[in-house]
């Protein structure tokens, strides 16, 4: 049965949504799958997932500061393989802060690892080589570092309904920086007077703390000197 991880009024910074059609349906579900939809802050539309990894991958996607949108089931492509012409879709399309569009499998590693899933999506990268598209399968090695992953989802929890703007962000930060690095529960009463919830400074990237242990309250934000770069990889060598 699918689920509906968002409860209440969901008021996001595109309340209509981008119009968005997937193009690969699933028409009768089957299996343990647990399929549902996750609400899209970065388009304002509702998510389809298929699978828990698909629903950990969207949580990573939605805090990363480089990923600026992502859509599912993006586009179906026709690859060849030996002389057959075979189809695939992938779970995934990300645009990246750069302009870069990246498109992605999710994929548990015990399936990536069977010789015929590894063959097709070897050859489907192939293809997508010689268009000069960035292609990137990401198993649960990737997407469940802990404590980053519980961290991240802990954040995104925290995040206001109605996410303040980049300008809002970046003067609310030039008034208040000089007092950082400050605990998370501090910096929360610091940037109230401008309406702004340090989750939200994180998530854009103008703050930082360390994934590598559990955030707290207590847990120290700083000023991120990287000069907009965000605070953490998914795929470095896909520079997200």
């Amino acid at each position: 049965m699918p689920i509906n991880l968002w409860q209440g009024d969901w008021q996001g910074r595109i309340p209509v949504g981008d119009a968005h059609q997937r193009s690969r349906e699933v028409v009768r579900p089957t299996g343990g799958i647990v399929r549902g939809k996750f609400p899209n802050r970065k388009t304002g539309r509702m998510v389809h997932h298929e699978g828990l990894l698909e629903l950990d991958a969207i949580y990573l996607f939605e805090t990363s500061p480089r990923i600026v949108r992502y859509s599912e089931q993006p586009e179906r492509i026709n690859f060849p393989d030996d002389t057959k012409l075979r189809r695939y879709t992938p779970d995934f399309e990300l645009i990246l802060d750069s302009g870069e569009i990246i498109l992605v499998e999710v994929k548990p590693s015990h399936f990536y690892q069977k010789e015929d899933v590894r063959h097709k999506l070897d050859r489907v990268a192939e293809h997508l080589a010689r268009s000069e598209k960035p292609f990137v399968v990401l198993t649960e090695e990737t997407l469940r570092q802990e404590p980053r992953l519980a961290n991240l989802r802990w954040l995104y929890h925290q995040l206001p309904r109605i996410s303040p703007t980049y300008e809002a962000m970046r003067v609310g930060l030039e008034r208040h920086g000089s007092r950082l690095p400050l605990p998370f529960k501090e910096a929360i009463t610091l940037f109230a007077v401008n309406n702004i919830h340090p989750s939200s400074l994180l998530v854009a990237g103008l703050l930082i703390c360390p994934l590598e242990q559990p955030i707290y309250h207590d847990t120290h934000l700083h000023i991120n000197e990287e000069n907009g770069n965000g605070w953490f990889f998914i795929k470095k060598t896909h520079g997200f």
